[in-house]
Order: C-alpha cells, then sequence, then structure tokens
C-alpha cells in the first residue's frame, strides 16, 4: 500500500514509481517500487542507519548520469564519438 502512494510523493521513490510507471504496467510498477522500498527498510534495519531522503531532483541528475554513461558506451562499441551539443558550430 505504501508503494501505491508514492506516484504523487516529491521524493526519489516517487520519481522512481514515475520513471517505471512510463515503461511499466501499474501492477509490476507497485511491485518494483514495493520490492525497492523493501531493500532500503532491510538496508536500514541492518545497519541501524537514519534514512537520508536524497529527493527527486537528485535522482533525476542521478538518473541522467547513468544514461550518458550508458549512451557513451554504447557509441564506443559502436565505434561512434560523441560530442556536446555546445560545440557544435
Amino acid at each position: 500500500m505504501a508503494a501505491q502512494t508514492l506516484h504523487r510523493s516529491q521524493s526519489a521513490l516517487g520519481a522512481f514509481y514515475r520513471r517505471m510507471k512510463a515503461r511499466l504496467v501499474t501492477p509490476k510498477v507497485i511491485t518494483a517500487t514495493a520490492h525497492k522500498l523493501a531493500r532500503i527498510f532491510y538496508h536500514l534495519w541492518r545497519s541501524r542507519e537514519a534514512y537520508d531522503a536524497p529527493g527527486a531532483e537528485a535522482y533525476e541528475q542521478q538518473y541522467r548520469q547513468r544514461l550518458i554513461k550508458s549512451l557513451k558506451q554504447k557509441a564506443q562499441t559502436l565505434e561512434l564519438a560523441m560530442v556536446p551539443k555546445d560545440s557544435l558550430p
């Protein structure tokens, strides 16, 4: 039930829910988000640490960095070069 309420949340988990919702059907999104919540809870329970919520913007920035890294690796595999938009004439 906690995973279902994240679609309006402005947290990293809410951003994860919305990103998954764009790709999957609702039951699978809820299951994936609940699984992520369970992993976070288990980690916090085992380590006895406080939860530090990163926020939606931090999650989006991290996702963007992962996407750029993946694209660079794909371009290198295809023997292509990625050029930043600013350096084009």
